[in-house]
């Protein structure tokens, strides 16, 4: 037996190791079991080379078991294998190029993926290991060799009894660590980290033929999209996410130059509208998984897509301030950002009525995605659909009557900023912004929807959180084009009838039966001769205060008009009743103008119910 001192500074080395990665302790189940990968695949390329013969019938796998008695975990592999010298190298002489080399150059990076550099995958079993034995044999016929260190100074290395060719890493889990010693949690990480590894593993294995690997040596996205049915996408899904609502749609990504590339991201079907859904878009490296949305590649708005991405041509443990400033990695996010933009717009050309049924649940990821990612946005802007008050659902070409696009240019631009800078009247070029009314809720600006639809007028459906920030999107990337305004907020000017001049003493009557010195009171004949009046907000204060409500601060208050129309009858009656009626009549057609706008306080609608039992006393004598 051999006993030496390991080339490192382990007392510096070993700290740093569990300090590093204690918030991610699971990985080094997936670090052990990488390396039992990559020994067998080594060996395989020995087959492929005709250095060694192949035994017949033999499976290449990992076996991993787990002994509570013992307290044991131990991880397989009929790989490669090494010898005594390769022991040396790889295991006790970690650290290549001395501890002060790597404690000089990775001490205070923050702890961005450290393992790996230096042949650490091995030795992230001691953060949930006391000791960890080695029992190998070379592919070569040298003698098979055990080794032992708990993880201190010193370590032991002998000769060994081993039949078969590989390496076996008994980990001797601590107290403290002892949910690794669970059948049911190894299980778990398997699925987690390992489940698309190139060679089937098994969990207490137990030689019966009975058992069944945990993983998929050759996932769905490994196939060509031509090969792949619809089947197989919507179940792939349902194993890799646990989500049993089909997916509405995916993208199929694969790539060999200049990067390579493989995977598939789903569009889910939304849950709550309301909602923007954070997804899992899992990154691997030849099938090892790496992590889930690693936003440096991957654009933050497709993570609300669940899907797999597997890019070889990222380091395993690669760091993120190195995705940050990788030119290879930003090209990767921006090849994906187009294969999704390309994929919504086929959709949108080839089959626009399963286009305009998937809307509902697209609407807040594209809308999302533009305001986050330019290049997207200036690819999908005409594909991005309103549902109109008529129920049909048109771009904003089709809404502001402009005649139909051609086909896309540039890789996918398209033209609707300059379609509308283009529109002209009949005389000179407009240089008035088009004005786009929107209704955020349908049910409660029903009065205003059914007003613009009797004066034959139209407006977009905006009723989803994310509107309010989309529209000013839109308006700040077209500014001298579009306008968009709340159906509620210049019904007046959008519904104005004949000019009059104001009339001072309605005015008065409605001022002294409401109270509110805070709200704005004008007259205003307008086309629908059956409401009474109206109350507008204004546009921009309001969306300020939404967007103040969304990051959590309080509603600011904002300002209101009312409007009376004077084209109606009932109003056209009012100076002649009693100063009594009048307030009363008055403060009524407030009531119901401020119903129409929103929904009634406890203390307005305890008054609103006031007046209504008082009309049908009123009725009733």
């Amino acid at each position: 037996m051999k006993e030496g001192n390991i080339k490192i500074s382990s007392e510096n080395m070993m700290p740093i190791i569990k300090k590093w990665l204690y918030s991610d302790k699971d990985i080094f189940l997936r670090e052990i079991v990488a390396n039992g990968i990559d020994a067998i695949t080594k060996y395989k390329k020995l087959v492929s080379m005709g250095d060694v013969s192949e035994a017949e019938g033999e499976e290449y796998c990992i076996k991993i078991s787990v002994d509570k008695d013992a307290k044991t975990l131990t991880v397989e592999d009929n790989g490669i294998g090494m010898t005594e010298d390769e022991v040396e190298k790889y295991i006790t002489q970690i650290a290549f190029s001395g501890a002060s080399d790597f404690l000089a150059k990775y001490e205070k990076a923050g702890g961005d993926g450290i393992i790996g550099h230096f042949g650490l995958g091995f030795y992230s079993a001691y953060m949930v290991s006391g000791n960890v034995e080695i029992f190998t044999k070379s592919y070569d016929g040298s003698p098979a060799v055990h080794w032992q260190s708990d993880g201190d100074k010193t370590y032991t290395i002998e000769e060994c009894e081993k039949e078969s060719r590989g390496t076996k890493i008994v980990m001797h889990i601590l107290d403290e660590e002892k949910e690794f010693l669970e059948e049911s949690k190894i299980r778990e990480l398997v699925r987690k980290y390992c489940s698309f590894m190139p060679y089937n593993i098994y969990v207490n294995y137990k030689g019966d033929g009975k058992d069944k690997p945990l993983n998929t040596t050759t996932p769905l996205y490994a196939k060509p999209a031509k090969d792949c049915t619809e089947e197989e996408y919507k179940e792939f899904y349902t194993d890799t996410f646990m989500d049993f609502t089909p997916p509405i749609f995916w993208v199929h990504l694969d790539m060999d130059y200049p990067f390579r590339l493989k995977g598939i991201l789903y569009f889910p079907k939304v849950k709550n509208k309301l909602e923007l859904e954070r997804g899992k878009v899992k990154l691997y490296c030849n099938q090892v998984f790496i992590a889930d949305n690693i936003k440096e590649v991957i654009p933050e708005f497709l993570m609300l897509l669940n899907g797999v991405i597997d890019c070889p041509d990222i380091p395993l443990n690669v760091s993120r301030s190195f995705l940050q400033n990788d030119r290879q990695v930003q090209r990767i996010s921006k090849y994906i950002t187009r294969k999704v933009a390309d994929k919504l717009v086929s959709l949108f050309k080839t089959d626009r009525k399963k286009f305009e049924e998937c809307w509902s649940d697209l609407a807040n990821f594209v809308k999302f995605g533009c305001i986050k990612d330019d290049d997207f946005y200036q690819r999908v802007k005409d594909i991005i659909i309103y549902k109109d008050i008529n129920g049909e659902y048109k771009n904003l070409n089709e809404f502001l009557g402009l005649p139909a696009e051609g086909e896309q240019e540039n890789g996918g631009e398209n033209k609707t900023e300059q379609a509308v800078e283009d529109k002209k009247d009949d005389k000179q070029e407009s240089k008035t912004p088009s004005t786009i009314y929107y209704v955020s809720d349908e049910q409660q600006q029903s009065q205003y929807v059914k007003m613009f639809r009797d004066a034959g007028l139209n407006a977009i459906m905006c009723d989803n959180f994310i509107d309010p920030h989309f529209v000013s999107y839109l308006e700040y990337k077209m500014p001298d084009k579009l306008k968009f305004m709340r159906i509620d907020s210049d019904i007046a000017g959008a519904l104005k009838g004949e000019d009059g001049a104001e009339d001072s003493v309605l005015i008065d009557i409605f001022k002294n039966a409401i109270g509110d010195d805070k709200l704005t009171i004008k007259t205003q004949a307008l086309k629908n001769t059956a409401v009474p009046a109206v109350i507008n907000a204004d546009e921009y204060m309001r969306r300020y205060s939404e967007m103040g409500a969304f990051y959590g601060m309080s509603e600011g208050e904002v300002a209101k008009t009312m409007i009376i129309n004077t084209a109606n009858p009932v109003i056209a009656k009012i100076k002649e009743l009693s100063d009594e009626k009048q307030k009363f009549v008055a403060g009524y057609i407030y009531s119901l103008a401020l119903m129409s706008y929103k929904k009634l306080t406890p203390e307005e609608f305890d008054k609103f119910i006031s007046q209504n039992l008082a009309l049908l006393g009123e009725y009733v004598k």
